[in-house]
């Protein structure tokens, strides 16, 4: 695939590549997450993703979705940049958005060959069962410590944010 030309499909088009690379004796991985501010955790996190198999299905929340779980003020990217911007990282194959609350059903639906999530989920992956039981296997990823996109968030309003009233 083309990792200049992002592929964003819907869930049955995953399916379809999912199938198509199991035939050819081929591995689909599968991640997931909002992926707001794509920073040096999220490339790396994606690079490792993708050395687990031969092809990466990011999995990407809605905006819905990212304001459920992240509150109102996010996410600071629509999801349609998002997908374009995720889409265009090398280690990426296709992206499909989901507006469920997590991807369990997403999960479901591709049947991916291996499930990545970073290890700061240990303690639920969802879909663990869904991949698992299909013969599948669920890999942890280490994160990069001191990047996160609330990191982010908080040193862009520390420089760029509202100056305390002087007397």
């Amino acid at each position: 695939m083309n990792p200049f030309s992002p592929q964003i499909l819907n869930p049955a088009k995953a399916r379809s590549e999912r199938d198509r690379l199991h035939a050819a004796g081929k591995k689909l991985v599968f991640t997931n997450g909002c992926f707001d501010i794509l920073h040096r955790g999220h490339v790396a996190y994606m690079a490792f993703a993708r050395a687990q198999g031969d092809a990466l299905c990011v999995g990407l929340n809605s905006d819905a979705s990212v304001r459920r779980a992240k509150g109102p003020n996010r996410p600071i990217n629509p999801e349609d940049d998002r997908a374009i911007v995720l889409g265009s990282l090398r280690a990426v194959d296709f992206v499909v958005l989901f507006d469920a609350d997590e991807p369990k059903e997403l999960i479901a639906q591709i049947l991916p060959h291996v499930l990545v999530k970073g290890r700061d989920w240990a303690h639920y992956v969802s879909g663990r069962d869904v991949v698992e039981a299909n013969g599948g296997k669920v890999v942890l990823a280490d994160m990069v410590e001191g990047r996160s996109t609330t990191g982010t968030i908080e040193r862009v309003l520390a420089v760029y944010g509202p100056k305390p009233a002087q007397s």
